[in-house]
């Protein structure tokens, strides 16, 4: 369950990832294994990227959100559209993301629920202190780590195809492919299934 996850901020180096995570999904579906796949991203650089460090990082931060999708989604995600393919990477990361998924459930949803099609510094600002007021843990994160984790959100929603640009920031409601909606209500996602569709 996502509201069991600890709160963490490895997003804030580790952001989208499209194309490593379709690169990674096009090789679980060949048959390799967790170990084969970071031996790629180590030795063959298969993500490239320059340091070590960075290798481990990002195959490590993958593998962890190609773990939630299930055959169907990894297929949808190397071989469907890119917009559909964007919208399962951005799906993995909230699954895998409390604060993000949290972000998405409370401003994102509510803002289409409500019709109101920009996100703006306020959201982000009440989001935030929010959280501070609910979790010790985030409470203890200094200023900058929300400045970071704010950039990162709204590069997130940017890249995922959700924003029209990183300034004014204005919602652009998510299509999803009606064969991904009926997968994820069989897989009793209503949670994030209403994200997506701006339900109650």
């Amino acid at each position: 369950m996502i509201e069991e996850m600890e709160y963490k901020t490895t997003i804030k180096t580790l952001p989208f990832l499209f194309l490593e995570m379709k690169k990674a999904a096009n090789l679980v579906l060949q048959g390799l294994k967790d170990n084969e796949i970071k031996e790629k991203a180590l030795y063959d650089n298969i993500f490239q990227v320059n340091t070590e460090t960075r290798r481990k990082e990002i195959a490590s931060m993958v593998l962890k959100r190609i773990k939630v999708l299930d055959e169907v989604l990894l297929h949808k995600l190397v071989h469907g559209d890119i917009e559909t393919g964007k919208l399962i990477v951005l799906y993995s990361i909230m699954k895998t993301d409390r604060l993000f998924f949290e972000f998405m459930d409370e401003v994102f949803k509510e803002k289409l629920i409500v019709k109101d099609y920009v996100i703006e510094d306020k959201d982000f600002n009440i989001f935030f202190d929010r959280k501070r007021e609910q979790s010790k843990k985030v409470a203890s994160w200094d200023d900058y780590t929300f400045y970071k984790l704010k950039q990162v959100f709204i590069r997130i929603l940017y890249e995922a195809g959700l924003i029209s640009n990183k300034r004014n920031r204005k919602i652009i409601k998510p299509v999803l492919d009606p064969s991904i909606i009926e997968h994820l209500k069989e897989k009793g996602e209503k949670a994030i299934l209403n994200i997506f569709l701006g339900l109650n």
